[in-house]
């Protein structure tokens, strides 16, 4: 337990986050179509294994800008493998692995008028 105010102990297991690596999707893809794959994604991933309240924290860090995704993950006791959030753990143990757009935008996003 730690007093009032102090910050939460990082686990050192876990990698500060930074920005994935710039990327390009098999083909290029509207805003709507990156949307559509983000929203699937994050309805299918909890049937996958893990624990519904990981993958929601993983979705709003994944959601956020960096200082307050790294609040997030490092709050909900999320061990960042890969620092880009690719692969993840719980304190449990359980692998969740996030696909390159549910956390980037590609290169070769097709900007709509």
């Amino acid at each position: 337990m730690g007093c009032a105010g102090s910050t939460p102990k990082v686990d050192e297991n876990s990698k500060m986050l930074k920005k994935p690596k710039p990327w390009k999707h098999t083909q290029a893809i509207t805003p709507t179509q990156l949307s559509k794959m983000r929203e699937e994604f994050w309805d299918t991933a909890p049937h996958y294994g893990g624990q519904k309240e990981i993958w929601d924290a993983l979705r709003a860090a994944a959601e956020a800008e960096l200082p307050l995704a790294q609040t997030i993950v490092n709050s909900a006791g999320i061990v960042v493998s890969n620092s880009d959030m690719t692969l993840c753990y719980d304190e449990r143990g359980a692998k969740y692995e996030l696909p390159k757009y549910v956390l980037s935008e590609p290169t070769n996003l097709i900007r709509e008028p």
